[in-house]
């Protein structure tokens, strides 16, 4: 059993899935809450899955990091947007041995949180997740759930596979979470930009789901012209994705069932869209070593035009009494 403990910081459809995982597998969770909160302590967390449904009645729910307890591994699975609350969260609830694990998209979360906390105390986490939040308090899991964990240190040098990596798979693992383990989190960054870039970014600017995307064959051109650009962007890093990994993630996103990305879930729910991490940080990282990214830089733009525009709509709505 172990004696680990952990906190959930972005109790929505990620953290809360793996939190409550975490939890139902004996692990004691502490979950800071925002909008859900008084959901939450009243009436728990419910989690649907084609794995098998369940609720937690009780959680051990807070509104205020200095309100709970200090814990071995902070998870961060807020949304990239949110990042600048994190100064503020992080430092009270870390134990002096603490780790944090960033469960977030895009590139360069990991030397945000560093300036925070220090580097030897971040690790990082790739989810490859198809769940989404059908009310406070409830999750709903469709597909899919490997976590890719990979040590972090300054620049992102690659460190190996350490021993508390090994004790984070461990407890995930007890919790039915599949776990992959990265010896270089900066090639794991990459490739799963990948499948994010294309399938983020075009879901919004075309409205359309992971399964429409793929049944055009004009949308899957752009999409595999995308992945080819985010692996020529992973070379000017020197990270080289494998040849045989874009037919792998288009056969992924063929199998998967239809399904509305992160980011269009945004959009739709009028949020801001994480378009710097998972679009301008790669852009920017490449064209820092000369190498150009157009067709990724075509959907950034558009992109930044639509969340402008979505964000000021809805700022509208509210001027007005309509939200």
């Amino acid at each position: 059993m172990s004696n680990r403990n952990y906190a959930i910081v972005g109790t929505g459809a990620l953290g809360g899935f793996y939190g409550a995982r975490l939890q139902q597998a004996g692990l004691e969770v502490n979950f800071l809450l925002r909008s859900d909160y008084d959901q939450v302590r009243k009436h728990g967390l419910i989690v649907e899955s084609p794995e098998g449904d369940f609720t937690l009645p009780h959680v051990r729910a807070y509104h205020n990091t200095h309100k709970m307890p200090k814990c071995d591994v902070v998870i961060v699975a807020l949304k990239t947007t949110q990042n600048n609350f994190l100064p503020q969260i992080l430092p009270p609830l870390l134990k002096d041995n603490g780790a944090v694990l960033v469960l977030q998209n895009g590139l360069n979360a990991e030397p945000e949180v560093a300036k925070i906390v220090g580097a030897e105390r971040v690790v990082g986490g790739l989810c490859f997740l198809c769940s989404y939040k059908v009310g406070p308090g409830h999750i709903c899991h469709l597909d899919y759930g490997t976590i890719t964990l990979g040590e972090y240190a300054q620049d992102y040098k690659a460190i190996g596979i350490t021993d508390r990596l090994h004790q984070i798979a461990k407890d995930f693992k007890r919790a039915h979470i599949p776990i992959k383990m990265s010896e270089d989190l900066l090639l794991s960054r990459w490739k799963k930009l990948v499948w994010n870039i294309p399938y983020n970014g075009l879901s919004v600017v075309l409205d359309a789901r992971t399964d429409e995307l793929m049944a055009n064959p004009d949308t899957l051109i752009l999409v595999k012209e995308m992945m080819g650009e985010v692996v020529a962007g992973a070379k000017s890093c020197d990270r080289i994705i494998p040849d045989d990994f874009i037919p792998q993630m288009l056969e992924y996103t063929q199998k998967m069932k239809p399904y509305r990305t992160s980011m269009k879930i945004d959009y739709d729910e009028s949020r801001p869209l994480e378009v710097e991490a998972i679009f301008g940080n790669p852009i920017r990282v490449a064209q820092q070593a000369g190498i150009k990214l157009p067709q990724i830089e075509v959907v950034y733009r558009m992109l930044k035009f639509v969340d402008v525009q979505r964000q000021e709509a809805e700022k509208t709505r509210r001027l007005l009494g309509l939200s």
